[in-house]
């Protein structure tokens, strides 16, 4: 048997992507795009309002003018030049007439009311600048700007930016023809009504096209073949026929003497591999066929799967090997399926000998143990490799490791995430959260979960990069001690809460992508990643963050860089990014848990205050200064965070710093 990280790597090698295809805008949605695409026009082609409002002459100022056209969106104001004294009424998007250079907002002028007058006047009551509300021409993109790159993957906002540059053809690479094929004489159609001794309701043929056609993939369908040689190497012959880039089957490649499937592939081309140390889904064959010469550019080898005959067995290899194989025939950089940290809600029993893949539902939840919101895991239950109701409504697989060891409640384990996950379980909404009173001395007051307070929730995100912990050969220690950083300087943050986690290898598009994501989609407040700082080849946080970023914040890293070389010389090895990006704060943390405990406590005493003003809070002001023979001690947990970092040696610094 191999491992299961040994069994993916083999298949995502052999996994190699299909040539791209040209497909039509409407048929691209989940594709990945094949060719950089470049803006052929600059957005806006025209100075653009931002507002409904008036353009006028900047240098004019408050007063009466007369309103002498309108440009509308889809009208250019019939070619009027506004001049000083004049003004122009115009509307959200509309051109901005020749002469004008300022937008004033309609709340900041009065129409005055005289039916008669011709033309009609306006009282701007305001004065503004050169240049406010108006989109210049290129504002959102400019002519050639690189608008989405190779490999990136089309969702509905990367549809509307193809559109948005005029392309309506598309180059992509396609999703792969896959044969699903199921084996075994006591199989039978699911139409039969009464089944006699011996026979069962063929399931797994229905459930893996069903998880084929959920990756876009086109399916054809074998149907049963009973545990015959010929009928079997048949059916795999009108695979090759059919054109498919992938055949799965499923029974027939355990150790029966009519288990036919895997002398069949051999024979037709090469197994890498026909066991796994994995349970569920030991007995998983991963093979190629290779046939003559095709009449395109396609390869002359087929992929081939042997799922094991159990249900949940065959649901489980297919979610952990054949998805990330066909994401990587489909063009992904990032194949393999995500994961995440849940807490345990019931102590698990794990299998001395093999690593287990337990079914169960995560959500996100209060911990009502510390009153800290995160992922828990429960259980579905008995877990049979038979037994597909452990399947039902399972959107994660638990990564527990080979020990025979009980791991209790409260545990924090890896999830791979294999359906929608979630969310926060309504009962949370009535839960009460303590804020800090308005005024200093005053006393905490009890305000519902959803009403408004002096300060918005502050959303943390902590991204661990390590292919240690993504490939699951090793556990994640930084990232739960971030979490427990995060949640112990709740208030001192401003009311801040993890609201996300995740675990990537050391790969930039993965941390790239994340970094997108959760800033741009999910607009979190703070993100904090973890590890890959170092000089070693795979360590690229830093170079992934500054693509993302907008702006830098060297402060931040100083700052870090100092506390951490009271403790280890080897801090100054640490080559950390930190910036902004829109309205979100992005800092590299070291790796060692002991030094993410170290640099957020070196942070804390300005978060709060760069936060707030990263989102652009107009009241937030730079706190006086106080010099130190007059500064307050620090709070309690100030101090005792210190005494506890003092007491404990921090480690080396190859994963941390």
């Amino acid at each position: 048997m191999i491992s299961v990280d040994e069994a993916l790597q083999i298949v995502l090698s052999q996994s190699q992507k299909l040539p791209p295809i040209t497909v039509p805008l409407k048929d691209a949605l989940g594709k990945i795009l094949a060719e950089d695409i470049h803006a052929p026009d600059p957005l806006p082609p025209y100075p653009a309002s931002v507002k409904d409002g008036y353009a006028v002459v900047a240098s004019d100022g408050p007063g009466e003018y007369p309103v002498i056209t309108e440009s509308r969106a889809g009208n250019d104001g019939f070619g009027v030049t506004v001049t000083s004294g004049t003004v122009a009424y115009v509307t959200t998007g509309g051109p901005i007439p020749d002469g004008a250079d300022a937008v004033v907002q309609v709340e900041d002028t009065e129409l005055l009311e005289n039916a008669a007058a011709e033309p009609k006047r306006v009282r701007i009551l305001k004065q503004i600048n050169p240049g406010v509300d108006i989109r210049p021409v290129g504002f959102d993109i400019a002519k050639g700007d690189l608008v989405l790159k190779s490999g990136e993957h089309l969702d509905a906002a990367e549809i509307g930016l193809l559109a948005t540059v005029g392309v309506m053809m598309v180059k992509v690479y396609p999703a792969p023809t896959i044969a699903v094929l199921s084996t075994g004489d006591e199989l039978v159609e699911p139409t039969v009504a009464c089944l006699t001794r011996g026979q069962i309701r063929d399931s797994n043929r229905a459930m893996v096209i069903a998880a084929a056609s959920q990756q876009q993939c086109k399916v054809i369908d074998l149907g049963i073949a009973c545990d015959d040689k010929a009928k079997i190497d048949s059916a795999l012959e009108s695979a090759v026929s059919a054109g498919a880039d992938l055949i799965i089957t499923s029974g027939g490649v355990s150790m029966g003497d009519r288990d036919y499937v895997k002398p069949l592939l051999q024979k037709r081309g090469k197994i890498y591999f026909d066991k796994v140390r994995m349970k569920p889904g030991k007995p998983l064959t991963f093979a190629e066929m290779v046939h003559g010469p095709t009449d395109d550019m396609r390869s002359n080898k087929v992929l081939a799967f042997g799922l094991p005959g159990n249900p949940v067995s065959a649901l489980v290899c297919f979610n952990l090997f054949v998805i990330p194989a066909i994401r990587r025939l489909s063009g992904w950089a990032n194949p393999q399926l995500p994961r995440v940290h849940a807490r345990l809600k019931q102590s698990i029993k794990t299998d001395p000998i093999r690593p287990e893949f337990h079914r169960a539902i995560i959500s996100w939840e209060l911990d009502n143990a510390n009153g800290s919101p995160g992922f828990a895991a429960d259980s579905t239950g008995a877990q049979m490799s038979s037994r597909l109701m452990s399947m039902k409504s399972a959107n994660a697989l638990l990564e527990l490791p080979a020990s025979g060891k009980l791991m209790p409640v409260g545990t924090f384990v890896s999830a791979i995430v294999i359906s929608d996950i979630l969310g926060v379980s309504g009962s949370q909404s009535s839960q009460s959260m303590e804020i800090k009173g308005a005024t200093k001395g005053s006393k905490s007051e009890k305000v519902a979960v959803g009403e408004s307070s002096e300060d918005p929730e502050i959303r943390v995100a902590i991204l661990t990069v390590s292919d240690t912990v993504a490939s699951g050969k090793g556990p994640d220690r930084s990232g739960p001690r971030a979490i427990s950083v995060v949640n112990s300087a709740s208030e001192k943050l401003g009311g801040a809460r993890v609201a996300a986690t995740a675990v990537v290898s050391d790969d930039v598009l993965q941390i790239k992508d994340t970094l997108l994501s959760w800033s741009d989609v999910e607009k979190m407040d703070l993100i904090l990643t973890l590890g890959g700082t170092g000089f070693t080849p795979r360590d690229v946080t830093p170079e992934a963050t500054k693509v993302v970023i907008e702006k830098e914040t060297p402060g931040l890293l100083y700052v870090m860089m100092q506390e951490s070389l009271k403790v280890t010389p080897f801090a100054m090895l640490s080559r950390s990014a930190a910036g902004i990006r829109g309205t979100t704060l992005i800092i590299n943390m070291p790796g060692n848990p002991n030094a993410v405990a170290e640099c957020m406590e070196a942070l804390l005493p300005v978060l709060k205050h760069a936060l707030k003003q990263v989102r652009g809070d107009k009241r937030e002001k730079h706190p006086l200064h106080v010099p130190h023979a007059e500064a307050a001690p620090s709070d309690t947990w100030e101090r005792s965070f210190k005494s506890a970092s003092n007491n404990v040696q921090h480690s080396g610094c190859s994963c941390s710093h």
